[in-house]
């Protein structure tokens, strides 16, 4: 099984807000989880794989980096977007065939943007994707609260497929690395 974990939009400025945008939501314990799931990917020798918005303090500066209380193992391979979908214009999917992955573990933010657009990407692109259900988040909006996107994309994305590769939901506590989609097909 050849995978990857991949944390998208772990950034300075989207986690801790600015003067304009509120911190994401439960930012303390994210990048906590975050930084448990890095340990696990460490030890189980998994790449990992951080993307990062070019939107974000405009794509540069301290607000733009990973942020800093998150552990960015050595080897980190990085890719930078300019949309929504981590795989648009990226070379991520490219990178990610070429080293014949077949599994991605997800972290990160914004939980209805990024992060939905990434698991649904992959399993049509031929990938199965682990959702780090207590690992990702996001500010809200206008409709629904933070914990109720969260809840719904949880529901949402677990199970979700596109014909031969799905995505399902799990806790960080659980070994992650170590996937379970064979025993849903």
């Amino acid at each position: 099984m050849n995978q990857s974990l991949l944390i998208i939009d772990a950034q300075q400025e989207l986690i801790d807000g600015n003067e304009q945008e509120s911190p994401i939501y439960n930012k303390g314990q994210l990048i906590k989880i975050i930084n448990d799931v890095i340990g696990q990917a460490v030890k189980s020798n998994i790449e990992i794989i951080f993307v990062r918005d070019l939107d974000v303090a405009e794509g540069k500066g301290s607000g733009f980096e990973i942020h800093n209380e998150i552990i960015i193992p050595v080897g980190s391979k990085f890719f930078n977007k300019s949309a929504t979908n981590s795989f648009y214009g990226t070379g991520l999917l490219e990178h990610l065939k070429n080293q014949n992955i077949n599994h991605i573990v997800i972290s990160g933010c914004e939980t209805q943007h990024c992060i939905d657009s990434a698991v649904r990407t992959a399993t049509i692109n031929g990938i199965d994707v682990t959702l780090v259900s207590d690992g990702h988040s996001t500010k809200g909006n206008n409709v629904l609260e933070p914990k109720q996107i969260i809840d719904h994309h949880n529901v949402t994305l677990h199970g979700h497929y596109n014909v031969d590769n799905f995505s399902i939901v799990r806790g960080s506590k659980e070994d992650l690395f170590n996937p379970t989609h064979d025993t849903y097909r």
